[in-house]
């Protein structure tokens, strides 16, 4: 195998310039050098360069005669099927804006996307993992047609709804020769995407972004990870997420790769698909991870293809990176940080960075090549730490608010001026609601939060929506909900709860409460009861959610000490 500087040599010679284009000109421009090369790998079958363009094209042109006009946003409710990476590239190829939406929303949740975007097609699937995502819609306004793509699951859609195959079947002469128009006119610094991500209040927002972002990132993600020709990657993050979107479907057509994406994580069958597809590149959370190396230990691994693991998005415990290299053995490991108002990543380790590299930071920046800007050093994102009370400056090495700005951070949150201007600083740096330390060398150390968000399997958690439901609530004086670190899921919910005067709440029937109306992933693993001056307050009376979770931490950590 080439070192890592060769493959980055050879990546960069294909791209001596960067120009602004769409996300389905790139697919083009890939399925001109490698047309028959596969781009999605499934058991069933595999779809190629030229497969899938030509399967975006046609849906694209049946969006068309259905009435969607250049900067629609369109709406997809679907798992890591292929349709969803021919329909991905055909919104694009439309003049559209995709809207993919977390399947793991139900009712009034998914609802509200689908309203605050004001989505005038849907595609979604039926049922997938029990759930009839039919029965459960409620369909806003400004919802137009819904599309229905059958899993196999269900029943399927007994006539109520536009097919998917119909989508492709409603294509007309008209129809083609106005996407034809529509191609020569894109633009690539226009909207592609509104990706929603939770915030630190209110409701979810939706994170704008452009085709040149979406390019630069997984153009800059492909040189960091130096990707070889032809790298295929594994995964099972949904790519309705920027991680799977970005850093693995878009970042691999950059070196004609494909993707072997998993609709639903099971750790045997994974790696049971990296022996027999030869996967070069295994992307997880820490979560996956762990599940991977306990799935490898009792089944064993034998993957002589496993160029590299990429392991982020999450709490790691220090072991996990030994146990990477003894169990899976990959030649390379490397983790990164980014979030979705980034794109993607933004700092990265290196290939060729050592096990230390790993253990106390969360990378340097990314590798950007020609497309960086010259402006800030040629990167695609900067970062700096700044006091979070003052605003000031930090020196190297000391912690702070982290904040960044560049070409690929996004310029705000759909329709929501109020939050987007609150997002940024008054020079125009983005803040990331994290605390960390960036060190004389550039590599960056997250060592906490800001921000009230936190991330679970994977998924952004919003502890205001689950905060409301207690509200009202006659044992609960407060309820407050942080993250805390988790092996097993990166991080988890913890609800801290002051309760009401002589009142012994259920941590049971809390818990029940949430799973009841939220999406799994939002419901908390913990309830630790607190006395109200134990709760931290800032010096006008608000929750210190950061310090907050620092002592939660410390709370469960002393319960699992004793209860080992």
């Amino acid at each position: 195998m080439k070192s890592a500087a060769q493959r980055r040599v050879e990546l960069a010679a294909n791209y001596p310039e960067w120009h602004l284009g769409t996300i389905s000109g790139h697919l083009d421009n890939a399925a001109r050098h490698h047309g028959d090369r596969p781009l999605v790998i499934g058991d069933s079958r595999e779809y190629s360069y030229t497969e899938i363009a030509t399967w975006s094209r046609r849906l694209a042109s049946g969006m068309i005669a259905l009435g969607v006009a250049p900067g629609d946003r369109v709406a997809l409710v679907l798992a890591n099927y292929p349709e969803f990476v021919a329909l991905k590239f055909a919104i694009a190829r439309a003049g559209a804006v995709c809207v993919p939406c977390n399947y793991l929303l139900r009712g009034g949740e998914l609802a509200y996307v689908l309203e605050q975007s004001g989505a005038k097609m849907l595609v979604m699937m039926d049922t997938f993992r029990g759930h009839d995502y039919l029965a459960d819609l409620e369909r806003p306004d400004t919802l137009e047609q819904v599309i229905v793509f059958a899993t196999g699951e269900g029943e399927g859609d007994p006539g109520r709804h536009l097919a998917l195959h119909a989508l492709e079947a409603a294509a007309t002469t008209a129809s083609d020769s106005e996407l034809v128009r529509r191609e020569a006119a894109q633009d690539g610094g226009s909207l592609s995407d509104i990706v929603y991500t939770s915030g630190t209040t209110g409701r979810s927002k939706g994170v704008m972004l452009t085709h040149d972002m979406v390019l630069r990132a997984a153009y800059s993600s492909a040189l960091t990870r130096a990707f070889e020709d032809g790298r295929r990657i594994l995964f099972a993050m949904p790519m309705y997420h920027v991680f799977g979107y970005v850093e693995c479907l878009i970042a691999a057509t950059f070196v004609g790769g494909a993707i072997t994406p998993q609709t639903t994580f099971d750790a045997h069958e994974m790696l049971a698909l990296a022996e027999r597809h030869r996967a070069s590149e295994i992307v997880c959370v820490p979560m996956m991870t762990a599940k991977l190396i306990e799935a490898a230990r009792e089944r064993g691994f034998d993957c002589a293809h496993l160029q590299t693991m990429f392991n982020s998005g999450g709490f790691n415990p220090p072991s996990i990176w030994g146990e990477i290299d003894e169990v899976l053995r990959p030649r390379e490991t490397v983790t990164a940080y980014g979030m979705t108002e980034t794109t993607a990543s933004t700092t990265c380790t290196l290939p060729e960075d050592g096990r230390e590299r790993l253990l106390i930071s969360n990378g340097g920046y990314k590798l950007a090549g020609v497309a960086g800007d010259p402006a800030i050093g040629g990167r695609v994102a900067e970062y700096k730490a700044i006091d979070p009370v003052t605003g000031a400056d930090v020196r190297p090495g000391e912690e702070g608010e982290l904040v960044t700005r560049g070409p690929v951070v996004t310029q705000g949150y759909y329709d929501k001026p109020d939050e987007t201007a609150a997002a940024f600083t008054m020079d125009g740096w983005l803040r990331t609601g994290d605390l960390g330390r960036i060190g004389e060398d550039g590599y960056l150390a997250l060592t906490g939060r800001i921000k009230e968000t936190y991330r679970c399997n994977g998924e952004m958690v919003m502890p205001k929506e689950i905060e409301d439901l207690f509200v009202d609530h006659p044992e609960l004086a407060q309820a407050l909900v942080v993250g805390v670190p988790d092996a097993r899921s990166g991080e988890a919910g913890c609800l801290c709860i002051v309760p009401a005067q002589d009142a012994e709440p259920d941590p049971e029937a809390l818990v029940a409460i949430c799973a009841e109306r939220l999406a799994r992933f939002k419901v908390p693993r913990h309830v630790l009861v607190f006395a109200a001056s134990e709760i931290p307050l800032t010096v006008t009376g608000r929750p210190q959610k950061f310090k907050l979770a620092r002592l939660a931490e410390k709370r469960l950590a002393a319960q699992q000490g004793a209860n080992p």
